[in-house]
Parts: structure tokens; sequence; C-alpha cells
């Protein structure tokens, strides 16, 4: 029963979690009463009784009397007729009570979608015109203009937290999508729905139930012998139960997708396609389609847990041989189906819980090393796919004990990176791997002329907006991009940068990334999602250590573009046996540099430990 199979989606779901109404009671009450074969009962009766009457005139009267008594009483006048309305009234009430439950979903759909819609507008008409008023105000000087820009930021932030969290469902999503856009957004933004990524509205028990058997045809108790109604992970888009199964006695993490998101997304969906829309006609300084389209590709990929779990496989396959450089730990998939997903139960805790990690005498510097490698070996390495949305909430820190180690002379890390949340994942194509491979060795080695070379062919970035697309994938001022990318950000450089977007470049930050392909925008967010990560680890490294991890594996890909461009060459080319020299120099003194700098930490651990 539970091994990995792919179905083709479910029935959709169209109950709203827990909700209970006037409609509901009645129904029930109706069901109480009524049999539930009322309507066929009706039929029946009624063409029984009219084809009786001539074979009762033709029958002797005891016989009329005998066949009488069993349906209507023949001492009162009009009796046949009352006692057929009577059954008739019964089958309308059956016929009715049957509609009811489609009726009550009709009307709270209604009602729940006016509702929200009433709501998404309000608060977009109110930011739209609060937006218009303080732009197109003058003010004495740049910095009051900064300062009422940045409350009014936090005005509109507000509102739509309100309304997101409100709404539910992929509007949370969406709020957790922004706030790792802290290379677009101002931080007013991007803070704000912060929160998000830990407040998700939980689904009843009773939405679950039928959502199981509506996908399964079983119930709960026949899956698994034990199941916790108190769900321990609650996402924008499902939530996670822990369960044991039934015929093995596994404990296993149950992911249930939320019943009610496929009523509303078709709706949700165009109402974030008018707000989109209107943001565009009335500020067209700010043209964000983009982002609504990007929304759109990812949200039904994310939705289908089979994808998910594919996801899953194929990157627990490729990294199964990397344990001991990535310490990354892939939950098994125990079976699959587009809205309930079965995966072995593994539990850590956060990474930047450092009072957890310091516990468990874990190593946030080796946490950190470890991640460079997981999402470096994603970005950089052909035919491995990469994941798009590692914010801390899909991650956790797994102390092992000895035992779990292996034995002394190959012991690694006492710790696994445990990677959930497998439904965003994109692949990227080799030509741009290579173009952005070589122009973060352009970046490491602060040769600007590079940078802009290889900024073109893989983002299309032209010079004019170099400056911009710099610092925006760096997460540094310019200066501090194309000259020291090695050191690390202080409070001025970050003060500096919200200025200059307060100050008027986020609309060319907007209008510049609206152009550039969408994979670079996803690789964008995973790289800025990565770098908080490593910030909230607040380990002893600089930047530096990070650079050299990433540089290695760039060199790696540019040696292999070198090696296949070399090899179209004669065997005893002179050009080639050179070039392949030269290439491979390149590829060692990089990979040098991180031996060197392993050791130096290596032997720093030592002593501290001593």
């Amino acid at each position: 029963m539970f091994r990995l199979l792919f179905f083709a989606p479910g029935r959709s779901c169209a109950s709203r979690a827990g909700s209970t109404s006037l409609f509901a009671a009645k129904r029930q009450q109706i069901h109480t009463n009524t049999n539930t074969n009322n309507g066929f009962f009706f039929f029946f009766s009624s063409r029984t009784i009219r084809r009786a009457k001539p074979w009762l005139g033709r029958k002797s009267a005891n016989a009329r009397r005998k066949f009488s008594s069993g349906l209507f009483s023949p001492t009162i006048p009009g009796a046949g007729k009352a006692a057929a309305a009577a059954v008739s009234a019964v089958g309308l009430t059956g016929s009715v009570s049957y509609y009811y439950d489609e009726l009550e979903k009709m009307i709270n759909h209604v009602y729940i979608s006016s509702e929200r819609s009433t709501r998404i507008a309000i608060t977009a008409a109110t930011c739209f015109d609060d937006y218009r008023r303080v732009l197109g105000k003058e003010y004495e000087s740049p910095e009051a203009r900064a300062e009422a820009i940045s409350a009014c930021h936090q005005r509109c932030a507000d509102r739509t937290y309100k309304v997101l969290e409100f709404c539910a469902g992929v509007y949370i999503k969406m709020g957790q999508h922004l706030s790792a856009m802290t290379y677009l957004l101002p931080p007013e933004w991007t803070k704000t729905f912060i929160p998000l990524q830990d407040r998700c509205p939980i689904s009843s028990l009773e939405s679950i139930r039928e959502m199981v058997k509506q996908d399964t045809g079983l119930e709960i108790e026949d899956l698994f012998s034990d199941f916790d109604e108190q769900p321990i992970g609650i996402a924008s888009l499902a939530q996670v139960h822990t369960a044991t199964l039934r015929e093995t006695g596994e404990k296993v993490a149950v992911k249930f997708q939320h019943p009610a998101l496929a009523e509303f997304i078709p709706l949700d969906l165009k109402l974030t396609l008018l707000v989109f829309s209107a943001i565009d006609r009335f500020f067209p300084e700010y043209p964000t389609m983009w982002l609504y389209h990007e929304f759109d590709r990812s949200i039904f990929v994310e939705l289908d847990f089979t994808q998910e779990a594919k996801n899953a496989i194929r990157t627990q396959e490729y990294f199964k041989d990397l344990k001991g450089l990535t310490a990354l730990r892939i939950p098994n998939v125990i079976s699959a189906r587009p809205r309930i997903l079965v995966m072995e139960y593994i539990t850590g805790a956060r990474p930047d819980n450092l009072e957890f990690l310091d516990k468990h005498h874990i190593s946030r510097n080796q946490v950190s090393i470890c991640l460079s490698h997981i999402f470096n070996t994603m970005i950089f390495t052909p035919d491995v796919r990469i994941h798009c949305d590692p914010h801390g909430g899909n991650l956790a820190i797994r102390p092992l004990s000895k035992s779990e180690r292996g034995p002394w002379y190959n012991r690694g890390h006492n710790f696994e990176i445990v990677l959930y949340d497998h439904g965003l994942y994109r692949d990227i194509p080799l030509d741009l791997r290579r173009s952005y491979s070589r122009f973060w060795l352009a970046v490491i080695d602060s040769n600007e002329s590079d940078m802009r070379k290889y900024a073109k062919q893989f983002a299309g970035i032209t010079d004019e907006q170099f400056p911009l697309f710099a610092s925006a994938i760096t997460g540094r001022d310019f200066k501090s991009a194309t000259t020291s990318i090695m050191s690390r950000r202080n409070r001025e450089e970050m003060q500096k940068m919200v200025m200059a977007l307060q100050g008027g470049l986020l609309p060319n930050l907007i209008q510049l990334l609206a152009g550039v392909p969408s994979i670079v925008l996803l690789i964008l967010k995973t790289n800025d999602l990565t770098r908080a990560l490593d910030e909230c680890l607040q380990t002893s490294l600089g930047p530096e250590r990070t650079f050299l991890i990433m540089a290695k594996y760039c060199a790696r890909l540019v040696l292999d573009e070198d090696k296949e461009t070399l090899s179209n060459l004669s065997l005893f080319s002179l050009t080639r046996i050179s070039g392949t020299w030269v290439a491979y120099w390149k590829y060692f003194r990089r990979e040098s540099k991180v031996y060197i700098f392993d050791f130096v930490l290596w032997f720093t651990d030592l002593v501290q430990l001593s």
C-alpha cells in the first residue's frame, strides 16, 4: 500500500475547513429524520398507486380493502390523494436534503469569496492612494522624503500583512516569497512579512479526514495505527502530522495539503493578477507582472506532491555519496499522492537556533560550510536541480550520536542538515551555469570587465544596468561588489543601500529584474536566502570561506567547459596540451586555497578544544 506510487490528481475538495452554519445543522436534522432513498421511494410509490387503480376496480371488495390498507386508509374520503401528496412531500424533502450540501457549499463559497475579494480590493486601493499621495508630495529635503516614503512602506506593509494572514492559503505563500526578496523590496516590507513563515492557519481534522477519504477511499485509521491529531508543522500550503504506519509500524511524517486550497486557488490567482495589473497601470515605473507570472508558474507545481516526491528522490540519489562533505539528509519518501505525502520522520532544530547548536556542541562554522557545499553543488553542478526555497523553516539541524557517526577513523560531522519541502525546484541550463560561474570568478577576482561580460551573457545586463545588478546579486554596494567582496558587510554599508533604494533606485531595480530570465530571479532568491542563513549562524568566519567554496565549484565547471572546447582539437596539438595544462592549473589554484583554509580552520578548532 505504501510503495511509492504516482497517481493522477484527485478530486477537488470544495469544503472549507472547520466551517459551520445554520445550513449544516438543518442538513443534519433532515438526514436524521429522512431515509436516504426517499427520492426513489417517491418515484416507485406514485407509479404503483397509479397503476393499481384499474386493478383495484376489478377485484373484490375484500381484496381491495386488503391491498388498500397497506397504502392508505379507504375509510377517509380522498385519502388516496392525501397519501400520494404525503409521499410526494417525503420524496421532495429527500431530494432537497440531497442537494442541501451543495447549496450550503455554494452559499459559503460565495460569501467567503466576496469577503476575500472585498478585503483585497480595499487594501490595494488604500495602498495605491497612500503611495500616490506620498510620492506626489513636495518635501523640504531628501531626508524628509526618504522618511515619508519609509513610513508609507511600513503602513502599506502592515495593511498587506493583515489581509494576507486573513486570506491565508496561497497568500501566505506569496508573503513568504516576498519576505525573501531583500534584494528587491524595502526592508519595511520584507521584515513585516517574516512572521508569515511561521503563522499559517491549521486545517481542521474533519476536513483532513474528508480529503483522505476522497483521495484514498480509506479512513485515516485504515492507514495508520496511531495518528497525532496535533500537527507538528504548519506551512502555507500544507500541514504535517506524525503517525505510525499500520502495515509496518514505522513512525512517519504525513504531509496533508490544506483542503480549502483547491476551492479558492482559481479566485486567488485572478485577484492577484488584478492587483499586479493595477500596479502596472497606476505605477508604470514599477513593472511587477513578472512577479505574478513566476508565482503562477510555481504554485501548481508545489501543489502536486507527487512532483515533490520525485524531486526529493532525485536530490537524495545525487547527494548520497556526498554526505561526508555536505552532511545532507533527505527524508525517505514512502508514498505520494497529489495531496498526501508520507515520508520518513526526521526532526531537528532550525539552523538559527544557536542555543541548540551550542548545547549539542555543533560547530556553527561547520554548519555554514556544509550549507555552502549543498547549495553551490545545486547551482554549479550539471544535471543537479536547485532547491529554490531554502529558508530556515525548511531546514533542520539534527545531532548525531557516536554510534550514528560510524567508526572513529571516519567519523565526519556530528550533525545532519535535514532539508524539507522539495516542492519548488528548477533546472538551470548548462550555458547559464557556465556564464554564471565565470561571472562569480570575476567577482571574486575583482575583475570588473569580466563581470560585465558574463552578466550580459547569462542575464542580458547592459553596461548601464550593471552597477545596479552587481549590487542586487551580491547584496553589496557597487564599490564593495567590484573591489572587496571578501569583506564582511557592515551596518553602514547596509544602511547606505537602504537609503539608495528609498532615494529612487527601487523603480530602476524592478525594471531591471523584469527583463532577466525567471531562472535568474530564482537564483537571486536562493542566493539571498542562503546568505541570510549564513548571517544568522553568526560564525567566526568571514564571507571569504563561503566565496572560496563557491570559487571551487565555479572553477570545476569552467574546467569542464575548457576541456570540452579543447577536445575538438587534435590530441597532440600544442594548443590543446598547453590549454589543458593551464585549465587544470587554474582549477587547482582555486581548490588549494580551500584546502589551506580548511587546514587552518581545523587547526584552530583543535587548539580551542584543547
